[in-house]
This record gives structure tokens, sequence and C-alpha cells, in this order.
């Protein structure tokens, strides 16, 4: 981001360079950011002078050379000069004449567009017969434009009339005894309205504590008096894209006339590196370098179809292509953002102008486009086709669509400056779907000095916010604290973190006191959740598993593969990538992401985990208003399908939750769902070959085990051998039991094998829990330590099933025999057969 020193002091109302500049620019440095490069400008302009052609006659010995002579008002040195005092310079530009005002380069002098490559120093030399004293300089030989078609005439009505005197310093004119800081781009990123020279000028005074006032243009409201006389054009908004576009303004203007913009103008772009083109598309260049808001020129009549501009704006439709105005010719991204008439595209959004709707010397009518992009959108365009444009540079920030009006109203003025004829071809078209309202922000002295270690008062932090025009309010009911409302132009400002960022900066971090903070030296309480999670990782790393760690966040196009809603997710408007655009609803869709990459990668058979943090809207919030966390453990087992073991991947995914478990010290209780459930943990599963987890001991509800649906296994890349969990570590720490030594009996155990034939509709989990309890009613009065294990599932028939239970029975005070052993599994069997469908075998 280029600042021209000379633009912003006249932009301010206060002296922003009485510190000097090399003293500016090291508070730049230590308290704005990073200054990558500073250009002095006056010094490329040394010794060439204003001067007046007194009088210019043909070159007696060239037919295309003049010989002008010069009244430099006598305050060159060392240089001939005729009797009267003035001095003779031949010149080849056809618009050499008598009584204008040019800027001489004497003798001695550099030519300023050589500055920088290989400098040209002039002298004096015989042209033809004749001495030349150095040169009368173009517009491009003096490095303020691009024309060099004929020698620089200074026009008296665009420079202060004590400044064209024959011998003032020629930089005197322009504002050419400027200062230019290029400040890294980086350190304004979460600052759109610093890539504006405004937003720069406020930062310099706020380091200074100065304070700063906007011009009244930029802050009071805007009005279009002029627009609402005109009714010369018809033209109108159609915004199909208003999540994208959350503002898209439009004015005409009438009976331009293209041409050169005025010296001062071309001048300024040049020191900021903008090559100066024509007076409209020069006027939108200035008004985006000064507030950051980036503007476009259509011709009107390009656009417009019988007379009537209508825009729209859209999305590409298949195969579309559009040439730009560099030439380059895309098939614009899907999610593009298009500027359109009735029939073709005429802009890329945000990004870049079309070919079609140029501005050229041939225009007379013109629509003027001001408008707020979705800065994502605009960076992955941009990034996609390759294009960087400054309009780029600056809507990829996050401009604030509340300066579009007044931006606008600034845009139309300067035109009919710069357009003499012109008029407002009618009102502006504006769409207006913004969401963004500012807050107030209310803060304490007490709270800021505890974050910055400083010792202000409210007092002083109103002066610091109100130098750089945050509106400060005081409420009787609550006079410790300062309610502050940040200017439209601030986007950053929401938390009261953000405040205290702001006063420490403008306050200046070398007044911080540097003392480190005191730590006790105790020992930090135990974490149980933090012991869990490490307990976690080394049982699931002792069965094979491999922890993984993903992003917090999600895009959209995972939630919905999943069919998770987006709804029920945290949207992120400062999100670090476009990729990364919700925080997500659980841990498994970030797994299920890794699956298909790790098959690839060759990696036939793996169960992956993760301990992390998710968030739901529908969960609420917490006692600060902020999402509650909810801490979890997700794992994925998959298979490829040539390598998978027999039988289905939810036994697989159920061994690593019994091991778990079992290690914790818990006793799980796997339930089938009877329905499809709605909360969003559940929706990646099948709910049909899936099962609710709870604690037998407790009754604590866990979470889900089962396998995924067919869709989300199509969507994924997903081998049908695929099942996984997703556990509430929470409901760990609820359940779980420390696990005890056992002593065992010094009596031999008994084993017994029961066999249990059911009708193949009665569940497995619903056999086996109806089986421990049995087993616990019949053993109530014994005192016997008893092991239940399945052995075996064998099917005679389509409509039947049978169970091999294997059951061990011991005692600690005496060795049991075959008949006391029988008898219990008789009174199970009898008591199973009461509550189920159920046969012993």
């Amino acid at each position: 981001m280029k600042v021209s020193l000379n633009t912003a002091d006249w932009l301010s109302n206060v002296d922003l360079t009485k510190i000097g500049v090399d003293t500016l620019i090291q508070k730049i440095g230590a308290q704005l950011g990073a200054v990558e490069e500073v250009t002095h400008w006056g010094p490329r302009y040394d010794g060439i002078v204003v001067a007046k052609v007194v009088g210019c006659v043909q070159h007696p010995n060239a037919d295309k050379l003049r010989v002008c002579t010069i009244d430099d008002g006598g305050v060159t040195q060392n240089v001939a000069r005729n009797n009267e005092g003035y001095v003779e310079v031949v010149c080849g530009a056809p618009n050499a004449r008598e009584g204008i005002i040019v800027a001489w380069l004497p003798p001695g002098s550099t030519v300023p567009s050589s500055i920088g490559k290989d400098p040209f120093v002039l002298g004096a030399r015989e042209l033809r017969g004749v001495v030349s004293n150095g040169m009368l300089g173009s517009p491009k030989e003096l490095g303020i434009g691009d024309d060099h078609s004929g020698i620089l005439e200074i026009n008296p009505a665009e420079v202060r009339k004590e400044l064209i005197v024959p011998g003032s310093p020629f930089k005197k004119l322009y504002s050419l005894d400027d200062v230019i800081i290029d400040c890294e781009n980086k350190m304004f990123t979460h600052r759109p309205d610093c890539f504006g020279t405004l937003g720069v000028a406020r930062e310099l005074a706020g380091i200074q504590q100065l304070k700063f006032r906007s011009p009244g243009w930029y802050t009071e409201e805007a009005h279009f008096e002029n627009a609402a006389k005109g009714n010369e054009l018809s033209y109108g908004v159609k915004n199909e894209l208003i999540e994208l576009v959350p503002r898209y303004m439009l004015v005409g203007i009438a009976n331009v006339k293209i041409g050169p913009s005025p010296i001062w103008l071309q001048a300024y772009l040049s020191r900021v590196g903008i090559r100066p083109i024509n007076n409209i598309v020069d006027t939108t260049n200035y008004i985006m370098m000064i507030t950051g808001q980036p503007l476009h020129a259509f011709d009107f009549d390009k656009v417009a179809k019988n007379g009537d501009a209508q825009i729209i704006i859209r999305s590409p439709k298949k195969d579309e292509t559009i040439t730009l105005l560099d030439g380059k010719t895309i098939t614009p991204r899907e999610e593009a953002i298009m500027i359109c008439n009735e029939d073709k595209p005429i802009a890329l959004g945000g990004v870049m102008g079309g070919g079609n709707s140029e501005i050229d010397e041939n225009t007379k009518n013109i629509l003027i486009e001001c408008a707020n992009f979705n800065m994502y959108n605009v960076r992955r365009t941009s990034m996609e086709h390759g294009i960087f444009t400054e309009a780029v540079t600056r809507l990829n920030k996050g401009q604030s669509p509340w300066q579009c009006p007044v931006v606008l109203a600034k845009a139309i003025e300067m035109v009919l400056q710069v357009s003499p004829g012109a008029e407002v071809g009618g009102k502006p078209a504006d769409s207006k779907h913004i969401k963004h309202e500012h807050q107030s922000v209310k803060i304490s002295a007490e709270f800021v000095n505890e974050r910055l270690g400083s010792n202000l008062t409210l007092k002083d932090i109103e002066k610091l916010l109100e130098n750089v025009e945050f509106k400060i309010t005081t409420v009787p009911a609550d006079k410790h604290r300062l309610h502050v409302m940040a200017p439209f132009w601030r986007m950053d400002i929401e938390l009261p973190e953000d405040i205290v960022e702001e006063i420490g900066r403008l306050h200046g971090y070398s007044l911080l006191p540097t003392n480190l903070p005191a730590r006790s030296a105790k020992a930090a309480p135990h974490n149980e959740l933090l012991s869990l999670k490490t307990e976690i990782r080394t049982i699931l790393a002792e069965a094979g598993a491999n922890e993984v760690v993903t992003y917090s966040f999600v895009h959209g196009a995972l939630l919905k593969k999943v069919g998770q809603p987006a709804e029920e997710a945290y949207a992120i408007r400062n999100a670090l990538s476009p990729d990364l655009q919700y925080y997500r609803l659980s841990l498994t869709p970030s797994l299920l992401d890794k699956v298909n990459m790790n098959l690839r990668a060759g990696y036939d058979e793996f169960a992956l985990f993760e301990l992390n943090r998710t968030h739901i809207r529908s969960r609420g919030l917490t006692d600060e208003k902020v999402p509650k966390e909810l801490n979890m453990l997700s794992l994925v087992y998959t298979a490829n399908d040539k390598t998978a073991p027999e039988g289905a991947a939810f036994y697989q995914a159920r061994k690593y939750l019994e091991f778990l478990t079992h290690k914790l010290g818990i006793t799980p209780r796997l339930e089938s769902l009877s329905e499809e459930p709605t909360d969003a943990v559940y929706k990646p599963f099948d709910w049909k070959r899936s099962a609710s987890v709870t604690d037998v001991a407790t009754g604590t509800y866990i979470g889900i085990i089962g396998e995924y649906r067919s869709e989300v296994r199509a969507g994924l890349k997903l081998p049908i051998h695929s099942a996984g969990f997703e556990l509430s570590q929470d409901a760990f720490l609820a359940a779980r039991k420390p696990l005890a030594y056992t002593v065992s009996s010094r009596f031999p155990s008994q084993s017994q094998d029961l066999t249990l034939e059911t009708p193949a509709a009665v569940r497995f989990n619903t056999l086996v829990h109806a089986l421990e309890d049995e087993l616990k009613t019949a053993n109530q009065e014994h005192g016997y330590t008893i092991k239940t294990e399945a052995q075996n599932i064998y099917r005679p028939d389509e409509l039947k099933l049978r169970y091999t239970f294997r059951i061990t029975i011991s005692h600690f005070e005496r060795t049991l025999v075959t008949a006391e052993v029988n008898a219990l599994l008789d009174n199970v069997a009898a008591g199973l057969k009461a509550r189920l469908p159920v046969e012993r075998i």
C-alpha cells in the first residue's frame, strides 16, 4: 500500500509531518507495521523550474524544430543568456509556442523519468547549429503522466498563482516534493480502511496523539441533489446474489467528454504506482486510493439495450466466457460473481471489468459502480484465474458497505469537475442487503489496564479513541465504563478485546511496562479431562488406532455430504480460508474426509481417531454468552473391500469400543435405535445399523456407534466396510470407575455353554441384556462370580437363529459341583423364556 504523505497531510485537519518524516516512519514501524520502502520524490525534480516561453521561432536548419526563448526569472546559474536575460532551448514538440508556461530542465539536471533506470543528465549542446540549454519536459519525461506527444503546458487554473512565477521550483506545483511510504500489505489485512490514504492519515494522527477529523464529504450523510434533477439515462440493478453482494450502487452520468486528467491527478496516480488513462478512469482510481473503496465505470451505450441499462448480478452460465480489460478471455469459475446486462457478462465482479463495456475516446455516457462484494469469493476468483488488481487487493479485505453512498457521491462530484458539461443521469440505484450492524462495546479502565499492564484512566482511553473518530458515550448509571461505538469504516471492532488492542497500539507499545507477570510456584491442580484424554490416546494407540488432528472448521459442502444441517453450525464471518466456513458439529465428518486419501496412499485397513471440541447451536450458550464446547471422541474404522475381514464393519468398531471402555472401567450397553434420530451428531450414521451407547452402571448416555449411510459413503468415496463411533468425553468422566484389583478365587471354576434359539427378529443385544439380567437375578442369593462370553451364532433356517454363550462360574468359598451350576442355568433359561420367545437347545 503506497501512501503519499502530501496527500495524507492535505486530507488531515492536523500537521502529520510536524515531527519530521524520519521520526514519523519510525512510529509507523513501531505502532502500525512494517515499512517496505520510502521514496523521496522531491530530489528528482531538483533544479527543474517553472518558465514562460517568451519567444518561439522556427529553427533555421530544421523543419521540425523550434527555438524557444524562455524566462526563468534569472534563478538558474551557470547558463548562457541573451541580452534580455532569457535562455534559448531547442524543442521539437508540436505544441511549443509563445506565451505558454512550461517546466524547464536546465543543464545539469536529471530527467525524472530516467531516475531508477539509467539516469540521463542534461547539458548544453548544439542542435543543427543552435545551442540548446537543457530541455522543456513532457509529462512522460517529468514522470507525471504517460503523454509524450508534446511538452507539458502548465494550466494556471490548476495551480496556485504564486507557484507559477518564472523561476519557481517545479516540484511545488503538483505536490511533487512528496514522500511515498510503501507499507507492507499484510499489516493492514484486518484493516480494509487503511487501504486508502484517508485511513492511513487517521492512523498517523492517532499514533501522534492528534485528534483527526475526516473530510465532511466522507462522514456526513451522502446527498445526491444533482442526481435528483437528472433523468437523462435509464438504468437499474437486479441482484440475484444478495449473500455475495450485500450492496451494489449504480449511477449514470450523461454527456461526458473523455480526455486527459488534470496534471495534478495524473501526478498523484503516477507517484502511487497507477498509470493515468483518462479523466473518468483516473477519477475512479483516485477515489479508490483515497478511501480504499474500488469503483468501476462502464460505457452506458455499450451496456444499454434500447436505451435502458439493466445491470444483473448473477452466477455464470454454463460454458459462458468473458474477455476482460487486459484482453484475457476466461471461463469464470462456477461460484464467480458476474455483472451482466440482459445479454452478456460485462464484468467479473470485484476483480476486473470486461472489454465489451470499456470506457474509450468515443464514450458519451457512463455508469459508475460502487459495490461491496464477499471478500472470500473475490479472493478465490482472483486466485483461480490469476488476476491480481488494485480492486482485488482492497475488496478481498472486506470493505465496509456503509461507505458506498459517500464514495459514490464524491465520484459524481469529481466527474462533473473533470468533465465540464457532464450531467447526472438519474438517482443512484441501490441494492442494499447488509446484515452487519455496528454494536456499542462497553469497556472499563480496569479491563484495559489488566490486559495491557498500563495505568490509563477513562479520560486517557476516551481521548485515544476519539482521536481516531470512535464515538464515546457515558451513562450515569454505568459511570465506570465507556460505551464505545466504532465508526462505519471499522468492520473489525466487535469485542472489548478489540478495543484494548486499539488502545495499546495508539498509546504506544513501547510505553507499556515490560515486567513479566507473576506466576505461582504451586503445582497445577489435577485436570481430570486432560488425564482422560491422555489415557484414551494410550489405550486406542495400544489397540492399533492412529490419532489425527483436523481443523475445527469445515466447509459447508462437507456438512452437506454427511447430511448435517448448516443452520445448526456457527458460521465464521472472518474465516481463515473459504474452505473453513463453519464450526463443525461433530468430529466424524472430519475423519471420514481423511479416509479416501489414506486408502489411495496404500493403507488397506486402519482406524483413525480424534479428541477435540465441537459446537452445536441447539446446545445453547454459556453464562459468558459464548457457544458451549462439547468434548468429543470419534473413531472411524475402515478396510479396503478386497482385504476387509469377514463380518460387518460394525463389529470391528465395537471391538475398539469395548477395548477402550474395559480399560476405562466402563461397562457399555448398546441399544438399537427404534427410529431415525434428529440430532445432527447422528446424521452421518445409518440408524438401522447403529446403536446408542450407555453406561450399564449409571445409565449415562455416552454416544453412538454404527455404520454410515450409503449417501455418506458415496459422497466421501468410503468402502462399504466402514464404521465408527462418536462419544462424549464428559460422559466418560461421569461414568468411569477406577480399575480395582480383583482377587481370584482359589477354587476352580465351572464353565458350561448355553445355546439359545430365537426367532430371527429378536435382536442380539436384546437377548444379551436379558441374559445378563437373569444371571444377576439368579445369583442374588449365591455370591457367584459369573463371566459371560458370546461364542457362536448359527442360522438353522431363515426364520431362526441360535446363539451360544459360555458361562463361567466360580465361588470364593468352595468348589462348585455340576448340579448347582445346572440348576442356576435352568433357572436362567426359564426366566429368559418368560421374557422372550426363546428356547434352550
